[in-house]
């Protein structure tokens, strides 16, 4: 096994962790994750976004055992958390109301999709352990 698809383990066990929290972190910063005033449980679609969230958090942390296997899952997750952070970028940008998105929720996605993306490309290209070194 490399290092680079250890790594990738280990952030799918991160990130699947952190998606599992959105709730909490709505409370603790929700200039930066919640889109509604009030408490988290006061919106309906927020209610739903952690949801959906938390399943694919779940799954995240399952895929780290074999997260070749689980491509397709991972690749959802970082285009989806492109377009997501895209979206919500454009939503908040001008609008003072909205405007800690930009500092909390969209950076965050933006940074779930590029680790996510460079580990599995880098543990998808390693070699194969005990493989012979390329002939120079």
């Amino acid at each position: 096994m490399s290092r680079n698809h250890s790594l990738l383990q280990a952030a799918l066990v991160v990130f699947g962790a952190i998606f599992c929290l959105v709730y909490p972190l709505a409370i603790f910063w929700p200039s930066g994750w919640a889109w509604h005033d009030g408490p988290p449980a006061a919106s309906q679609y927020f209610m739903m976004i952690v949801g959906v969230y938390a399943t694919l958090g779940i799954f995240l942390i399952l895929a780290a055992r074999d997260p070749l296997a689980s491509r397709s899952l991972i690749q959802f997750t970082i285009w989806s958390s492109v377009v997501h952070a895209a979206v919500m970028a454009v939503q908040s940008w001008g609008n003072p109301m909205h405007a800690g998105h930009l500092m909390g929720d969209v950076p965050a996605l933006l940074l779930v999709a590029i680790v996510l993306g460079w580990l599995l490309y880098a543990a998808e290209h390693a070699p194969a352990a005990g493989a012979a070194a390329p002939a120079e």
